[in-house]
């Protein structure tokens, strides 16, 4: 292969142009309206108009992003994580064109897709799963027959999804009908597919999967494992390679699983075999495989020293995989999500502009981000801003290493999950390594974390030389011009250059204003009342979906509803 086209955008679109690069092949970015100076965009060797800001219209337009790797010359396609990269529809539709698939087989991505498929899959290989369905639930009556059965709570979620998109946790009988829609108008959103099962919710267990990949010559490694258990709205945020106190047996019985539910697939590539292990730390569960390259495959290449996007390549170029053998760690290697959230108010996401951006450095410390100072974070995609990803002899070291990184790291313009890790870093029971999925919601004190305001953009500079960009067919090109400065005429004296506005955060209107005013700019997806209602403290008013997340807005006080301005 000698060139490929990326259909993706930001850091992970950055990570494989950069593997392709080294690998002496041509990259080709696409990006959306709003993309247009991105940091993907800059570093590849051409550059292609797919859409407007809307995935739907951009990064999720399968024809448009074939026409144009057909138009590019592209020899291949790496679809990266998220948007297209576990769509069967979307791997057939780029082989059919002629292309190389940079991932796993459509039927094996259809497979592993459907989580209920997957489960069923899992049994066959012998690899037990979490107790729950194996067929699609369609109403909120059938989930309330199952979740009678195991007991509360249960976990709704997405039968052809992840990321903790529609998956919704039930505690009580009486939250199940909202759970049940909430869960499938996500899955829906989201995945194309409001189907959902219903699975025993496992209370406090940790969150181990294994990192695997087969190429086409009958080889099959397992790369090792890594912890995921440190999330927020059942969305990761840390992960570690390897799980602090697995055992070599524990690790040995975990890749005979992980490989065995990938051969029972018939699968090729990078993937990832998902389990939680119980809270006693005795037994493990599968449940689900990811048919892609995670987020979080830096840690485990830290500490095996296997670059797994050349793997990717590799594979798909027909060759054999360069490792026969499970490598033994070396090491520990720790990864914090630095998103646009504030911590402060349970990780609201928060679209902006990045003022100022400073990246940690030093031995053993490696940043996978997409962003430069003045790049915006957009409310159209997720909100991870980069990876910060530390390696050290030992986990206290690497511990150490990461709160020194996290000091060093500097983001301006919007909130960030920094002071979040900070926390977790200190933290007695992630130090114990006795952390687990619900950990950081009930363990970690963030009430005291301030909410940060944004400083004021620095004023532009006068510059005569400009670089303008301009695009040509839908290809993207930079042209560099000398132009004079605009200068807005005056009658008097000559007025001042105007400055950028201040990126301030203003405040709601009070609640005795009797308004109740979004958090931040998003879609409403549900409204749960009407004009004429009285409502309680603290009751659902609608449901805003912004940056993949649905945010419930709530009543502050009681009162009844004089004004509704919104509908889905």
């Amino acid at each position: 292969m000698d060139s490929v086209l990326i259909a993706n955008r930001g850091e992970i679109a950055v990570r494989v142009i950069r593997a392709a690069k080294e690998l002496g092949m041509r990259t080709i970015a696409i990006y959306s309206e709003i993309d247009r100076d991105a940091l993907h965009v800059e570093l590849a060797d051409e550059a292609w108009n797919v859409g407007t800001a809307p995935a739907s219209e951009s990064y999720l337009n399968i024809d448009r992003i074939v026409t144009i790797a057909r138009e590019a010359r592209a020899e291949a396609v790496h679809p990266g994580y998220g948007f297209l990269a576990e769509n069967a529809h979307f791997a057939s539709a780029v082989l059919d064109a002629g292309l190389v698939w940079v991932g796993p087989p459509p039927d094996a991505i259809a497979s592993m897709g459907d989580k209920i498929s997957s489960r069923k899959a899992a049994e066959k290989a012998g690899v037990r799963g979490v107790p729950g369905t194996l067929d699609a639930l369609e109403d909120a009556a059938a989930v309330r027959a199952v979740a009678d059965e195991y007991g509360y709570p249960v976990a709704i979620k997405a039968a052809h999804g992840g990321g903790g998109k529609g998956l919704k946790v039930v505690w009580e009988a009486e939250e199940l009908e909202r759970a049940f829609e909430s869960a499938a108008r996500e899955a829906d959103m989201y995945f194309g597919d409001p189907e959902v099962y219903v699975e025993k919710y496992l209370t406090k267990p940790r969150h181990i999967e294994a990192q695997i990949v087969f190429d086409d010559h009958g080889n099959g490694v397992f790369l090792g494992e890594r912890d995921c258990s440190v999330q927020r709205r059942h969305q990761k945020l840390i992960e570690e390679a390897p799980a602090v106190g697995f055992t070599p047996d524990q690790r040995a019985a975990l890749g005979k699983a992980a490989l065995a539910v990938a051969e029972a697939a018939g699968y090729r590539n990078a993937g990832t075999v998902e389990f939680l292990l119980d809270r006693d730390g005795e037994e493990f569960y599968f449940l689900e495989m990811n048919t892609r390259l995670q987020v979080e495959h830096t840690v485990t290449e830290m500490v095996t020293g296997v670059d797994l996007v050349h793997e990717q390549f590799r594979v798909a170029a027909g060759e054999d995989l360069s490792i026969t053998d499970t490598p033994v760690p070396n090491g520990h290697a720790i990864e914090l999500r630095i998103n646009a959230e504030d911590p402060s108010r349970n990780f609201l996401p928060n679209p902006g502009t990045i003022v100022a951006y400073r990246e940690p450095n030093g031995f053993g410390v490696r940043v996978d981000s997409g962003v430069t100072a003045g790049s915006r974070i957009s409310q159209y995609y997720d909100n991870l801003i980069a990876k910060l990803v530390v390696w050290a002899s030992d986990r206290e070291a690497a511990i150490k290493r990461a709160q020194r990184a996290l000091a060093e790291f500097e983001i301006t313009g919007v909130p960030t999950t920094i002071p979040a890790h900070q926390l977790v870093l200190g933290n007695e029971t992630f130090l114990a390594g006795a952390h687990h999925t619900k950990f950081m919601e009930d363990e970690v004190d963030l009430s005291g974390l301030s909410r940060p305001v944004a400083p004021t953009l620095p004023a532009d500079e006068n510059l005569i030389e400009r670089d303008v960009t301009v695009e040509v067919g839908g290809r993207r090109f930079e042209v560099r011009l000398w132009t004079p400065e605009v200068v807005a005429p005056t009658a008097g004296p000559a007025a001042p250059r105007r400055r950028p506005p201040k990126l301030e955060r203003k405040a709601p209107a009070a609640e005795d204003a009797g308004v109740v005013v979004a958090p931040m700019q998003g879609t409403i997806v549900k409204v749960h009342r009407k004009a004429g209602d009285a409502v309680k403290a603290n009751q659902p008013l609608c449901v805003l979906e912004a940056m993949k997340m649905e945010n419930e807005i709530r009543s502050p006080v009681d009162g009844d509803i004089v004004e509704l301005r919104v509908q889905a």
